[in-house]
């Protein structure tokens, strides 16, 4: 029975590094001041530029790399309509949503793309993979859950610890007492929107090259949806964000191995847990947010400097 958790539990780390990467990344973009709601766009574009990469080139570098850039060049554009045109963010990002999900499908059927010929296999950690029971779950997984350990630390020390940090969340308090500072504002919020969206690309590729190891029509499932709820959830903290990653993930991984433990439920009303459990968090944490002022201030508020 034993053996049965571990296993459990491993597999919920690694689905739980595409809900990481892609709050990581909207927790970035959020602390600047952006709201980005097109996460479930950029993960699906994402994924599919590493399938169509992984299958073209077999190098998962690459694939990787690719992934990052399409999903970045999304955000870019994302930035240029919400920051540059000072367009709704909200408008935006669900177009973008919508586009990135539909566009991907689109490619995806179009290049009859399945069975990736590359993927990610989990390595085990010297040492630490050989720790009973936690070596297995934390250290015997595959490149991009490690990369999601350490892309979290630094996201929390450079939010908390550094300058930089403290610019970036600056801009997201109050962007026109941060540009009286000589903060470059529009910068800083490019910045974070573009590095945000590439790590929810990297998400759609932790999500085809690392989880399915194929493309599949719904590949996301939802999980861009999620990652935005999860950065309420987080109170836009990084460490929470991977507490907060992992609850989801060992419900995804739940769905796949209740019938092999002999529970049977139903397929439909064990995929509702995870969007049924996001409403009940946000309604348990709801007033915490508003005494902690977590949120940044100026989110979803497009800055004007002629108005400052």
């Amino acid at each position: 029975m034993s053996d049965m958790i571990v296993a459990a539990l491993q597999a919920a780390i690694s689905i739980s590094a595409v809900y990481l990467f892609a709050t990581l990344g909207e927790i970035l973009t959020q602390r600047s001041g952006v709201m980005n709601l097109g996460v479930e766009g950029m993960i699906m574009m994402g994924a599919v530029a590493a399938c169509i990469t992984a299958s073209a080139t077999e190098s998962l570098f690459l694939a990787v790399l690719a992934s990052m850039l399409v999903a970045g060049i999304f955000a870019a554009l994302h930035a240029f309509v919400s920051v540059t045109l000072k367009s709704s963010q909200v408008v935006s990002g669900l177009a973008l949503t919508i586009l990135g999900s539909g566009l991907a499908r689109f490619l995806g059927a179009l290049l009859k793309l399945g069975k990736m010929p590359v993927s990610f296999e989990n390595i085990s950690l010297p040492l630490l993979g050989d720790i009973p029971y936690v070596g297995d779950i934390l250290f015997n997984q595959n490149l991009l859950v490690y990369i999601g350990y350490i892309v979290t630390i630094v996201m929390s020390v450079v939010l908390f610890k550094t300058k930089l940090g403290i610019r970036i969340r600056a801009v997201g308090e109050n962007p026109a007492a941060a540009d009286a500072a000589g903060i470059n504002v529009f910068g800083i919020r490019y910045a974070c929107t573009i590095i945000g969206g590439s790590l929810a690309g990297l998400a759609g590729s932790c999500l085809a090259l690392a989880n399915y190891k194929a493309w599949e029509t719904n590949l996301s499932n939802g999980a861009g949806w999620l990652a935005v709820a999860l950065v309420i959830f987080a109170l836009w903290k990084p460490f929470l964000a991977f507490a907060g990653s992992f609850l989801f993930g060992c419900i995804t991984a739940m769905q796949t191995r209740l019938t092999l433990w002999g529970i049977h439920i139903p397929d439909d009303l064990v995929e509702m847990v995870p969007y049924v459990l996001t409403i009940i968090v946000m309604i348990l944490i709801s007033g915490k947010i508003k005494k902690s002022s977590g949120g940044p201030a100026a989110l979803g508020v497009p800055y004007d400097r002629e108005e400052r």
